[in-house]
């Protein structure tokens, strides 16, 4: 199959804005390999993003509930900017670990 990356950037677009989803949606592209899962996520409004923490903490739990990975297991979510440690416990939720980074500095001036 094609490569999340490339399905992100031929495919984002169209479901961003299909007429099912009014108000746009993100959309996650992954590869589950193991205990790691490569993901690409088109956000609204933005396209690629570097890192979607909703989204892979998303993709993990239906990767566990699809049975493609087993819950209580520490998964590895690559994303463009960094990999995040995700688990998802079978007593429900998902826990995340990761590194946050400034990516951008700006200031408003507000007239």
């Amino acid at each position: 199959g094609e490569e999340p990356e490339a399905l992100a950037r031929t495919l984002g677009p169209g479901v961003e804005r299909d007429p099912l989803f009014p108000h746009r949606t993100n959309v996650e592209f992954a590869r589950v390999d193991g205990d790691v899962i490569t993901l690409w996520v088109w956000e609204r409004g933005c396209g690629i993003t570097e890192a979607c923490g909703t989204g892979a903490c998303a993709t993990a739990a239906a990767a566990v509930a699809r049975g493609f990975v087993a819950a209580d297991r520490e998964l590895v979510v690559r994303l463009p900017g960094g990999p995040l440690q995700i688990r998802v416990p079978t007593r429900g939720g998902v826990i995340m670990r990761g590194p946050a980074h400034a990516v951008f500095l700006g200031r408003v001036v507000v007239a």
